[in-house]
């Protein structure tokens, strides 16, 4: 594996549109519609489909691979709802009960780490395999963030000055993305990451998200779910699959020695450098390890 591969912009697969709960999901549905598992690739705030594009055809070979975006995110309907987690939740776990979806394998990132840890939680029979990266496997307190996140995620909770920050001045995209990604952002990449927003009514689940964090036991609905699979997932035999990186933003080398130490059936890639946004600075060692991991995991050939 070499970082030296391109890292392309190109997004060159077709859209497909799913009605869902008086609104409609956008996807991508690439590989064998008849293969054995479906990689169900979920992106987290404030990015879409679009982040897993140098992924997916590495996993294709070997499944089905799907990636949709967030009801409210990418290309998918903007409907008027509050866009919580527990909107999110039943958005997907509808798209995922419509397209029938068996035998799935999570690659889930950032927020929507906590939508498939969840549903795996609740679905045990559902789910072949976990694969995560940056992901919220527990919930945190105040104190373990550093200073400058701190003050950062306290401001982005703030009803007033989050909002002027990421609805009025765009800051999720136009700052934070490309802080968080460990390289520079090309105008073409930045241009796909910024369309689904470009009216501040369009950036309202960005806006939203911040406050869902389940930070000192608030909110308590987002508590009680992290919680409940924290408790589940370190001693499930399902098989997981970990990319870590340093020094990450959720999982930094201190929380990736601890689930090494402690989760069952895991299997670990330590990335080296990277931030956030890994899908953008590795997107070539994540898909090749995926794949590797699923072969030899499951003892499928690469055919």
């Amino acid at each position: 594996m070499s970082n030296k591969k391109e890292i392309s912009a190109a997004f060159p697969f077709e859209s497909n549109f799913l009605d869902v709960s008086k609104s409609s999901i956008h996807y991508v549905d690439e590989g064998d519609k008849s293969a054995e598992h479906s990689f169900l690739l979920l992106h987290g705030n404030p990015t879409s489909s679009y982040l897993w594009r140098n992924i997916i055809p590495h996993l294709s070979p070997l499944g089905r691979v799907i990636a949709p975006d967030l009801i409210g995110m990418g290309k998918s309907g903007k409907p008027d709802i509050d866009y919580t987690f527990k909107d999110h939740i039943e958005y997907m776990d509808a798209f995922i009960d419509k397209m029938q979806l068996k035998n799935i394998i999570f690659v889930i990132q950032d927020w929507c780490s906590g939508i498939g840890f969840h549903y795996a939680n609740r679905f045990r029979e559902n789910v072949s395999g976990i694969v995560f990266l940056e992901a919220i496997v527990r919930s945190i307190t105040w104190s373990d963030a550093n200073l400058i996140e701190r003050f950062i995620f306290k401001r982005f909770r703030h009803p007033k000055k989050g909002y002027k920050m990421i609805v009025k001045k765009h800051f999720f995209v136009n700052r934070f993305l490309p802080m968080m990604t460990g390289r520079k952002l090309t105008k073409e990449e930045m241009e796909h990451y910024r369309a689904p927003y470009l009216k501040e009514e369009h950036r309202k689940p960005l806006f939203v998200w911040p406050s869902q964090i389940a930070i000192s036991g608030t909110p308590k609905f987002s508590t009680d779910i992290i919680n409940a699979y924290n408790a589940y997932l370190p001693n499930s035999e399902v098989p997981k699959l970990m990319f870590h990186v340093k020094p990450g933003m959720i999982i930094k080398p201190k929380e990736a020695k601890q689930i090494k130490a402690t989760w069952k059936n895991l299997t670990a890639i330590d990335l080296g450098k990277g931030k956030h946004y890994i899908q953008e600075t590795h997107p070539h060692e994540i898909g090749q390890g995926i794949a590797n991991w699923y072969i030899k995991t499951f003892n499928q050939s690469n055919k």
